[in-house]
């Protein structure tokens, strides 16, 4: 809980009372590798925030092909938020591809601290456009080789490099496992 509440204090203040209300709302989950946080064609219903492990964010293009588009790892929130608050089904998977501990807030619980602490919209809004920007950020420019595009990956993801399969890293490249493999060799 710790880190969640550091978390939100870059975004604001918030008193002992208030913090302790936030902390009586949030439940404790564990996901599995592979466990779903939120799934296409389902009404997100929660809020997450990810202490430990990643998660990533992934779609079906037309062709049928699994696409990752993000990837979501500790102290971050995570949240199909757009359709969590307009209670329509979500187009993206949110899937655990470590084992996860999360803080989850059910929607209730979520927009309820809105009514009751002053000044949560704040501090809300600015996570949620951070959650939002991070999870909108797409895979790298096509434009670029695919090694620019693994150098890029590796500068603004140094802590996954060795944590999360090379299928999830190669969908979010735009490339092959075979090409990313011989990236990876040419560049050692």
């Amino acid at each position: 809980m710790e880190e969640m509440i550091e978390y939100m204090l870059r975004f604001g203040n918030l008193n002992k009372q208030q913090i302790d209300l936030i902390v009586s709302k949030a439940q404790p989950r564990e996901l599995k590798k592979e466990d779903y946080f939120s799934e296409a064609g389902k009404v997100p219903k929660e809020v997450g925030f990810v202490v430990e492990g990643v998660i990533r964010g992934c779609y079906y293009n037309n062709k049928g092909d699994e696409i990752t588009r993000c990837f979501i790892s500790e102290n971050s929130l995570v949240c199909d938020y757009v359709n969590l608050e307009a209670n329509t089904s979500s187009s993206e998977y949110l899937q655990a591809i470590t084992d996860c501990n999360l803080i989850v807030f059910s929607k209730k619980d979520w927009e309820e601290l809105s009514h009751i602490i002053v000044g949560w919209d704040n501090i809300k809004n600015k996570m949620v456009q951070l959650c939002m920007y991070q999870k909108s950020r797409k895979g790298p420019v096509i434009s670029q080789d695919a090694t620019t595009r693994y150098l890029e990956f590796m500068e603004n993801y140094p802590s996954l490099i060795n944590r999360i399969p090379l299928a999830y890293i190669a969908s979010y490249l735009g490339v092959t496992q075979q090409s990313l493999s011989r990236i990876r060799k040419n560049i050692r």
